[in-house]
């Protein structure tokens, strides 16, 4: 059952590690943090301290309970420290040889067989990632939505290794613990939310590219007039044009559908480091203070 879970993982504490660290240790779970590197692990740190101070400050939560949160948190710059997880959440940069990499160390160094393993994946194949350890049954996905402590939902992966049993301690793990919303998805690239939404965002940007309108335009024309919450490339600067093009580049390979295609204009926006809100300029520009 998920009450059993009570000591969890993240590998990564980047912008998608670091959301899903808060909302586990806002949860009052035991949650270990770990990064490449101590430097790397004090910038996780300070980016969970962050979010949970804007948080405070925005109501959402009252300053006992980012404290307590706090004090559930502990980093390290060392994979090895991760041996006594009962939940381990990869979430680390969206490449297949990294994943699977980290993967194989990590089925060495847990130490429980019936400890679980879960990638944050976009959309890399749960059964690439499974087939890299010795328990793919105790493997799935476990994709959060950015930014992780506001979006309700969390997609459950499931490859043709992973067991029942595996599943359902998840699913309720992130509905009694996390207080989340899942949904159940096929290892199919891009899962259910990527693999509509992508070819959403390749298609504006193939329009902002064509010179059809300008990105200001195309934004405003879906908010304004089919009610989006935001614009497609005011969104796609929010998951980070890196993010974008891997995803594309996985649902390309696996349908080699032309609308999956990751346009050329991606292409060299990746290449030149315009990454979006995280870098402070892609289709839009961001103060980055």
């Amino acid at each position: 059952m998920s009450t059993s879970i009570r000591r969890v993982g993240i590998v990564g504490g980047g912008q998608m590690g670091a959301g899903i660290a808060e909302v586990c240790a806002r949860a009052g779970l035991d949650t270990l943090v770990a990064e490449s590197d101590a430097t790397a692990a004090r910038a996780a740190r300070e980016r969970i301290a962050v979010s949970l101070e804007r948080a405070v400050q925005r109501g959402k939560l009252d300053r006992i309970s980012a404290e307590d949160a706090q004090a559930r948190l502990a980093f390290t710059g060392d994979l090895d420290d991760l041996a006594d997880r009962q939940l381990v959440i990869e979430a680390v940069t969206e490449n297949a040889e990294v994943k699977t990499g980290i993967f194989t160390a990590l089925d060495k160094i847990v130490e429980d067989p019936g400890a679980i393993l879960a990638s944050n994946t976009s959309a890399i194949p749960i059964m690439r990632l499974g087939m890299a350890t010795g328990r793919a049954d105790r493997l799935l996905g476990l994709h959060f939505f950015n930014p992780v402590p506001v979006l309700p939902l969390v997609e459950i992966v499931t490859s043709l290794h992973t067991t029942t049993d595996t599943v359902e301690t998840v699913e309720s793990f992130v509905r009694d613990a996390l207080g989340k919303t899942a949904i159940r998805s096929q290892d199919r690239s891009g899962f259910v939310v990527n693999a509509l939404l992508v070819p959403y965002l390749l298609s504006a940007i193939r329009m902002a590219e064509s010179g059809y309108a300008s990105a200001a335009d195309i934004d405003a024309g879906m908010v304004l007039g089919c009610a989006h919450p935001m614009g497609p490339l005011k969104l796609a600067d929010l998951i980070g044009l890196d993010t974008v093009a891997a995803i594309a580049e996985s649902l390309y390979a696996e349908f080699k559908e032309p609308l999956h295609a990751p346009p050329p204009l991606l292409r060299r926006m990746v290449q030149a480091g315009l990454l979006g809100r995280k870098s402070g300029r892609g289709f839009h520009t961001y103060d980055r203070g």
